[in-house]
């Protein structure tokens, strides 16, 4: 929390009377801190022109007048889960203020609004030291005169009434069970996806979950219709002793190769999008709570017109005509396999342990090459390597597992430690099936993988090709939603990368970009290594590290997702 010298309350109201009807500009007079009873309001920073970007705020309270519990915010997992409770009544307390008239933005209260996930944010902090929100304001205007007396029924009157509602234990009493819990669940799951790991699981997907989400653009979970919970396969289940819930059961996915069958509709897709969020801990009601998954977990896809820098992808592809270089793959506009080759190696150099694909945004010739195939096209003219010929290997060298969709090729059983049947939405092992069936129909196809998964080399970015410059100013950068970043002149395109959940990661990602080519790109270290060092700061110092200004709408994330905004810079270049 940022300290500085604070005024009264009263003379922001002296200072909105003074300038009733002025330029907008004028505003700019009440930036600054003001000491209220019971916290400290700062006007960080004035918009220009009432059609901008609101204006940034934000309120200090001391623990001490908070008031909430200490087991509320006694380690570093609770606090998070008491910011994220404390922003979503903040939220709710922005949203039944409404909008009032005016010009552009004007009136417009509001905080960075969570999704179905829980998030280490700067909207609101939760420290050693008391409790911290950040929002924005529009700062009301007709055309582009202030209106003072509206100014000061914000200021002055609904955000004190925010605050107290939302920030002091004292309104939230009566809701402690809520708050308790949400702050529990968060410290259970992630314990969860610690001791899965310790027992050698890749995946936990508790008994009674609820899995189905209402549709592709509303992420909360199924509650209408027939809702199948889910219940674990005997031969996988596993048991945890959680912290605070208690004992609970469910499957387990150890380490290895998995596949996920079944008929079309059936839950295969459904099953696979919950384990790849279960990166990320999920709010009590979620459906989701007690489904976690390895945190080095990448849903790769096929990613055709995508632009590639200097990827070693010979160990999928190769022999390509012409002699192209494939141990330092550059395109601008890559194929579906040259694409999905490309995200796996960079998801190893980017440290990933799991991998996720969906056959249906697969390359189909990236992942199998079928016997009859083989027997028309032979291996010397054939560069791509199928997956198929890969899996193996890249569990055994490079220790990365694999869970993957397939309704569409029995040739994997052949290489799988498991497979599991999604009926109905119901989970089944038919790992002895798809044996008995690979041993009674033997594919004939051969093996083209070779011996060893091959080599895939660090690489190290040049710093002088990420330039955040545009016009005037010498770093200009801004996310647009959950799938572009604007990095100077340059867009970078996200729309499919899919371990992205909320648009505020993407605002921290491109922020993180400039922070690490101001601070440790050298020439020397490798993007490995990059993605390290800046985690490492974050993990420190908190998500204010990469921003000297108080900004209330960055979130957490992985060093995968930030490796795939670089790679997808139009400008990178590497060595």
């Amino acid at each position: 929390m940022v300290h500085q010298t604070s005024r009264d309350p009263d003379d922001l109201r002296r200072m909105l009377r003074r300038i009733d009807g002025r330029g907008y500009k004028a505003y700019k007079d009440i930036e600054g801190a003001y000491g209220f009873p019971d916290f400290t309001l700062f006007i960080d920073h004035v918009q220009g022109d009432p059609f901008a970007s609101p204006s940034r705020l934000r309120v200090e309270v001391a623990h001490k007048n908070a008031g909430f519990p200490r087991e509320a915010y006694g380690n570093k997992l609770r606090k998070v889960g008491l910011a994220d409770y404390l922003l979503r009544r903040f939220d709710s307390g922005c949203r039944m203020a409404g909008r009032r008239a005016g010009s552009g933005k004007s009136g417009l209260i509001g905080i960075d609004s969570p999704g179905q996930e829980i998030l280490e944010r700067t909207a609101v902090i939760v420290d050693d030291g008391g409790l911290e929100a950040r929002f924005h304001v529009g700062l009301p205007a007709r055309g582009r005169r202030i209106l003072a007396q509206e100014a000061d029924h914000i200021l002055l009157g609904l955000v004190p009434r925010i605050v107290a509602a939302s920030l002091f234990y004292a309104s939230l009493e009566e809701d402690t069970a809520a708050l308790l819990k949400h702050v529990e669940t968060n410290e259970d799951a992630d314990y969860l996806r610690g001791a899965i790991t310790r027992q050698g699981l890749v995946a936990f997907i508790a008994d009674n979950a609820v899995l189905p989400r209402r549709s592709g653009v509303d992420d909360r979970p199924l509650d209408k219709g027939r809702v199948v919970r889910f219940r674990s396969p005997e031969s996988l289940r596993v048991g945890f002793t959680l912290p605070n819930a208690g004992t609970i059961a469910g499957m387990g996915i150890p380490a290895g190769v998995s596949l996920i069958v079944g008929g079309g509709y059936h839950g295969k897709s459904t099953l696979l999008n919950a384990i790849e969020r279960g990166i990320y801990n999920h709010i009590p009601g979620d459906g989701r709570e007690f489904t976690v998954t390895d945190p080095g977990a990448i849903k790769i896809r096929a990613e055709d017109g995508r632009r590639v820098e200097r990827v070693d992808i010979s160990p999928f592809i190769s022999n390509l005509p012409f002699g192209e270089d494939t141990c330092a793959f550059s395109t601008e506009n890559a194929s579906g396999s040259t694409s999905q080759a490309a995200n796996i190696v960079e998801a190893i150099e980017a440290g990933a342990s799991l991998i996720l694909t969906d056959e249906d945004t697969a390359a189909t010739n990236f992942m199998i090459r079928d016997h009859r195939m083989q027997e028309l096209i032979s291996k010397d003219k054939e560069p791509i390597t199928p997956f198929v010929d890969k899996i193996r290997h890249l569990r055994s060298d490079r220790g990365v597992s694999t869970i993957l969709v397939m309704g569409g090729s029995g040739d994997y059983f052949d290489v799988a430690d498991r497979v599991i049947a999604m009926e109905s939405f119901t989970a089944a092992d038919v790992t002895a099936e798809a044996r008995a069936i690979a041993a009674k129909y033997a594919s004939e196809r051969q093996e083209e993988g070779g011996s060893a998964f091959g080599s895939a080399g660090p690489r190290v970015p040049m710093k002088e090709s990420l330039d955040p410059s545009k016009g005037r100013r010498d770093v200009k950068i801004s996310g647009r939603g959950l799938k572009t970043i604007l990095f100077g002149r340059h867009t970078i395109d996200l729309s499919r990368v899919e371990g992205l959940v909320h648009p505020s990661q993407v605002n921290a990602i491109g922020q993180a970009l400039y922070y690490a080519r101001s601070k440790y790109m050298d020439g020397q270290r490798t993007l490995a290594e990059i993605l390290h060092l800046v985690l490492a700061d974050i993990e420190r110092d908190g998500l204010d590290i990469i921003d000297r200004r108080a900004m209330g709408d960055y979130a957490a994330f992985r060093g995968i997702e930030l490796a795939a905004a670089l790679n997808r810079l139009p400008t990178l270049r590497v060595k």
